[in-house]
């Protein structure tokens, strides 16, 4: 039998909050008839567990480089070598008229990349969180919220062979890059609220993540990564506008590759449509977490 002592040193370990003293009469009593909106207190469950957050992250960055000989190395070397790849493709075979095409090509794939793995990462969080949720209490909203924190260490480790590429091909640093954090928050935002929707609907019909799979694919290249806006036929370009990660790469590319900031109408249009996925994919989530437990 586990001595209780132990478990509740375990919980303090991985940043669970201590229950309350039984003898103390300090513990707040919970009043189902009163219960603050599902939203706010998932809000506040993940706050108080974000301790556990930041083991999760560091726990799947070394699992996921645990076997491997270059370790942490394959982040910064898989952007090059995909970088590689379809240089040779697009700018030899198909003879794409781009300036700097790895530039160009890396400055939308890392933001892809981060976009794609990460909430690939949440839907595979629920058998996970299913197995822990069973043993002791945790919000399942922490398995998503270290996804993003391990998509964005990933993130920030991919702009290192960047700017290795920016370097060596003589391309010009721009000023514009104090933006980043910025287009790095927007992204997030967008990507956190997908993560959200993701894990929620994964967590009651299991198939949706095969199928997330093989539209993230097509969703790539149906997105101007790989080749610029330009050769999209014009009678095509009102669904181009139609995709929420057309503008959202701008807001991260233009100010790495163009060397300009955003426009205002570019920025508060990715901005509030990011918020807006945020929220619906947070209040999605919060309204159906208790019910997580039955479809497991």
């Amino acid at each position: 039998m586990t001595d209780p002592t132990d478990r509740n040193a375990e919980e303090v370990r991985l940043g669970a909050p201590s229950p309350p003293d039984a003898g103390s009469g300090s513990g707040s009593i919970y009043d189902s008839a009163h219960r603050a909106p599902r939203w706010l207190e998932e809000a506040i469950q993940l706050w108080r567990y974000r301790g556990l957050v930041h083991e999760l992250v560091i726990r799947d960055i070394k699992v996921r480089y645990k076997r491997s000989v270059l370790g942490i190395i394959w982040t910064m070397l898989a952007p090059l070598l995909n970088m590689i790849a379809l240089t040779l493709v697009f700018s030899s075979i198909l003879k794409t008229a781009v300036q700097n095409y790895p530039v160009y090509f890396m400055t939308g794939s890392i933001f892809w990349a981060f976009f794609s793995q990460t909430t690939t990462a949440a839907s595979q969080q629920t058998t996970a969180s299913n197995e822990l949720a069973k043993r002791m209490f945790i919000p399942r909203s922490v398995f998503i919220a270290s996804a993003v924190g391990g998509g964005l260490v990933n993130l920030l480790l991919s702009l290192v062979p960047l700017i290795l590429i920016i370097v060596v091909t003589g391309f010009p640093l721009h000023a514009t890059w104090a933006f980043l954090p910025i287009s790095i928050l927007v992204v997030t935002l967008f990507t956190t609220g997908i993560a959200f929707l993701l894990f929620t609907v994964t967590s009651r019909f299991a198939d949706v993540r095969e199928m997330y799979t093989v539209l993230v694919q097509t969703w790539f290249f149906l997105t101007p990564i790989v080749y610029e806006p330009s050769i999209v036929p014009f009678r095509y370009r009102v669904l181009l506008s139609l995709n929420p990660m057309y503008h959202l790469i701008q807001v991260f590319r233009k100010p790495i590759y163009d060397g300009v900031l955003p426009s205002s109408t570019l920025l508060a249009g990715s901005f509030g449509f990011s918020v807006a996925v945020l929220i619906t994919g947070w209040v999605y989530f919060s309204h159906r977490s208790d019910k997580m437990a039955y479809w497991s």
